[in-house]
């Protein structure tokens, strides 16, 4: 329960900070009052699990009318104080303030009649045909007509005003709410940023994390083998148990966010080296490390891109995790369900690696039945090796971010490949999705959870017009099927027919 309290703070804390900076300046209904109505569903969880404990079951209408009613008044709070004059919209410069990062302040000053005739000669008629430019306190709002396609029109506008202004403005291709295209042109943060492609940040802080996780995730290993270490040798235990855990969990999370970084560098876009995050292992959370991250410093420029980015993360990863969960399972043990197992251990489950349970999901079902063979049965749980512990920790790692909802890798994914707003749809019954889910796998509460408190709309590429090829979108609905066949539980008829 403390472990649920502290993730509540830390959840709480993260969302105030972000309404703080998004809402400031759209609407004068309190920040702590819109706080306090989208973090009701979880305060509601909260309080039902204080008084009736973790195993009472919420009333559906309860968590239901909670997630469906707290949206909804959030909303109308921000109509009812909503500023006169807003800021620009996502139709605008609200989109192209979040993809630079929040960096940029500064105010596009008006321009003169002669840089305005200028600007006017960098639309060819026979590839955009401008029609009017509007001037907003963050971008300069030029539209007109698409006369050709959208990547001709990008590249060619683009290319033209940078001979014209050099590298005062970059140029962003967006759809408006009308579903027409529009060139936003937002003051460069980071004029003549050529010089210095690639930003890797602090390597000596990246190695040090890197040397720290190490350290917290193979004690981690020792610790959930189970063995006590002052009933063995502590170095034997290590070598055994802890540093193949931590090798293995740390290749699954490193080279996913390398497949990012190098992605990204491919698309000559300033990123950091991969960073580890080392947690202590306690009983509220055993395994050494919530995970590694990359961050980058520079805009997208163009769907494909995004796309390319996104993918290349959870993909390589789970190519790491297969074989390593495949030599886990193989050196796990089956055991029977007692009810005193379950008194000690709680109930089985895909997150309880204790007693796992791996009929609650397709993937990892079949994974079972690959490597241990006729050696399980379905009314078995699991004790897993800590090899396995790193290679089910990897599909859950991999599941989650392919959950096609705002920033995460799979929001990335169905952005480029649907476009900004209705990726942002796709997220919106994604999170219902997955807590209408929870009901069946009481384990994806969490993340139902979690999900809504992820902003549902992805940060806009340069180009986010032009549209991804037939290649890549096969490879998208690929990885969204992958997501499918990790968060679905084994059919019964499937586990009767291989067990």
């Amino acid at each position: 329960m403390i472990f649920w309290l502290l993730l509540l703070g830390v959840l709480g804390f993260f969302t105030y900070f972000l309404m703080q900076r998004s809402v400031v300046n759209v609407t004068r209904t309190p920040v702590w009052l819109l706080w306090l109505v989208i973090m009701m569903p979880a305060l509601i969880w909260t309080v039902w699990v204080l008084i009736n404990g973790p195993e009472a079951q919420i009333p559906a209408l309860l968590l239901f009318g909670s997630f469906i009613v707290c949206p909804l008044l959030y909303l109308l709070l921000v109509q009812w104080g909503r500023i006169a004059t807003p800021r620009p919209t996502p139709d605008a410069a609200a989109s192209t303030e979040d993809l630079l990062g929040r960096e940029s302040k500064s105010v596009v000053k008006p321009i003169n009649r002669q840089d305005e005739a200028t600007l006017h000669n960098c639309f060819p008629w026979s590839v955009y045909y401008l029609q009017n430019v509007e001037y907003r306190p963050q971008a300069l709002i030029c539209r007109g007509q698409l006369r050709s396609s959208p990547e001709v029109a990008y590249n060619t506008i683009r290319d033209n005003i940078a001979a014209k202004f050099g590298d005062r403005f970059l140029v962003v291709f967006q759809e408006g709410l009308n579903g027409k295209p529009f060139f936003a042109l937002v003051p460069n943060p980071r004029p003549q940023s050529n010089q210095a492609q690639f930003d890797p940040g602090l390597p000596g802080l990246a190695l040090g994390l890197l040397v720290a996780t190490l350290c917290t995730t193979a004690l981690a290993g020792v610790l959930m083998s189970g063995i006590s270490p002052a009933d063995a040798d502590l170095t034997m235990l290590l070598f055994t148990l802890g540093i193949p855990y931590a090798l293995s969990l740390m290749s699954i999370l490193g080279l996913h966010e390398l497949a990012h970084y190098w992605m990204a560098r491919r698309y000559r876009i300033r990123t950091t080296y991969p960073y580890f995050i080392p947690v202590p292992p306690t009983m509220f959370f055993p395994f050494g490390t919530v995970g590694a991250f990359v961050q980058m410093r520079s805009p997208v420029p163009h769907r494909k891109a995004l796309f390319d980015i996104g993918i290349s993360g959870p993909l390589v990863g789970f190519v790491a995790t297969i074989p390593i969960l495949l030599w886990g399972l193989a050196h796990s043990q089956a055991i029977a369900v007692t009810p005193t197992l379950t008194e000690e251990l709680g109930n089985p489950g895909i997150l309880n690696f204790r007693l796992f349970n791996p009929m609650a999901s397709l993937l990892i079902g079949l994974m079972t039945k690959l490597a241990m063979g006729n050696s399980y049965a379905p009314e078995q749980a699991l004790q897993l090796h800590p090899v396995a512990v790193a290679g089910c920790i990897g599909v859950v790692v991999t599941a989650l971010n392919l959950m096609p909802v705002g920033q995460l890798d799979g929001g990335h994914i169905v952005h480029a490949m649907f476009g900004q707003r209705t990726g942002a749809l796709i997220g919106q019954v994604a999170r219902l999705l997955v807590l209408a889910l929870s009901f069946v796998q009481q384990e994806l509460l969490l993340w139902a959870i979690l999900l809504f408190f992820i902003p549902a709309v992805d940060e806009p590429a340069l180009n986010d017009v032009s549209e991804l090829d037939n290649r890549r979108d096969l490879l998208g609905l690929a990885a969204l099927a992958l997501l499918v066949i990790i968060v679905l539980p084994l059919p019964a008829t499937i586990s009767r027919f291989l067990f």
